[in-house]
């Protein structure tokens, strides 16, 4: 694989940085420890500016090449982790109870680190780079903060690319897309009151169980009967708690939890309405209530045309190809970024790993190379040395 030589030499230092980072997750916005020591490593490397507190925890760096054309590329990499209990068994499994890097920003953060040392000892390129070290990718919107916070504007930022690691992919090899690449994520939370009451006087309650369990099944019906069967929408109950424990009571109220996943406006308009009326009406049946709570959380994330072809030539010259990669019904807060600048997200291979999200899951280093070389061969070709 073409990666650049000077990445394998940094191999090892770069895994060091992120087995540390692994050991130590921290979780959405609590990135204080991973936000420092990305902090301090670029002021080591010699970088020109380094910005801690942008979305809140979030770390921008910058890097000026040798010429200044006024051209800027934003590069960004996530560093929070899962509320999740490592099962790995490695000898640097999380040392923090129910949180670990089960989706590889260790990874990613390491590998970014690695092309800003690179690029800050060559600084071979015509132009400014910024490195963006985002907070909360994992359902808390880090992204947008950082956006709200004013860096795209702050930095002159005119494209913006990203990166995720992919289980299931050749080691280092890439795949991407152009157009919408991830779905919008959306959750819910109901809460359905009906009248609670012993168990064995049925007739004296209104059941909330038999509600929800109508009601869940019901929820099925947009997907298989609502939605445009070529369109592509998710909607899936993920909790459900009761207001009562005992075996013995018909319970007052039930919290259904879920989310929804949808790829087009459209479809993202009719999951809500559906929902709303689906539980109104259910409810209405029985006798009960219905109380609704919708947040729409991340937009569909849309690769630019430009940008996507770019990101896949220079994949394609550090690995020997990129691949079109699937739709994703997944969430991913970068979509962000996409809606303030133009710009590319990639998958790079992770080998024959667990999912991520998974107790079991972990970043394959030896990907590192890969992902490094094509962060840095992004400034280097985009911005190619006057």
């Amino acid at each position: 694989m073409p990666v650049k030589n000077r990445f394998a030499e940094l191999l090892p230092e770069i895994t060091a940085w992120r087995h540390d980072l692994h050991q130590n997750p921290e979780i959405l916005f609590e990135t204080h420890r991973t936000s420092r020591i990305v902090a301090d490593k670029l002021r080591d490397f010699g970088c020109d500016e380094v910005v801690e507190g942008i979305g809140r925890t979030g770390v921008v760096g910058v890097i000026k090449g040798k010429t200044d054309s006024g051209k800027v590329i934003g590069l960004r990499a996530d560093m929070d982790a899962l509320p999740i209990h490592e099962q790995t068994g490695l000898d640097y499994s999380s040392r923090t109870p129910n949180a670990m890097h089960a989706c590889g920003h260790d990874g990613h953060t390491s590998m970014l680190l690695g092309a800003a040392k690179y690029l800050s000892e060559t600084r071979n390129f015509d132009g400014t780079v910024v490195l963006i070290f985002q907070p909360a990718e994992e359902g808390g919107g880090g992204g947008k903060e950082m956006c709200d916070d004013g860096m795209m504007d702050r930095w002159n930022i005119q494209e913006v690319y990203g990166m995720h690691n992919w289980p299931g992919r050749p080691i280092g090899s890439f795949s991407i897309r152009s157009g919408t690449f991830f779905a919008a994520t959306d959750q819910f939370d109901i809460t359905l009151e009906g009248r609670g009451g012993h168990a064995a006087k049925p007739h004296e309650v209104v059941d909330t169980c038999v509600m929800t369990a109508q009601f869940v099944t019901a929820l099925q019906t947009i997907v298989s009967r609502n939605a445009d069967p070529v369109d592509q929408i998710v909607v899936s109950v993920t909790s459900l708690e009761s207001s009562s424990k005992a075996f013995n009571v018909i319970p007052q109220r039930v919290q259904v939890k879920g989310t929804v996943r949808t790829m087009s406006d459209a479809m993202r308009d009719l999951a809500e309405q559906r929902i709303r009326d689906i539980s109104a009406g259910i409810c209405a049946t029985f006798g009960g209530s219905a109380d609704v709570t919708y947040h729409r959380s991340y937009p569909t994330m849309v690769n630019h045309d430009e940008q996507t072809a770019f990101a896949a030539e220079v994949a394609t010259a550090v690995s020997g190809g990129c691949d079109e990669a699937p739709l994703v019904m997944g969430g991913e807060d970068f979509a962000f970024m996409l809606e303030e600048r133009p710009g590319a997200y990639i998958l790079v291979g992770n080998g024959d790993t667990s999912p991520v999200h998974h107790p079991e899951y972990d970043f394959t280093d030896e990907a590192i190379p890969a992902g490094c070389s094509w962060w840095a061969e992004i400034v280097e070709r985009r911005m190619p040395a006057a």
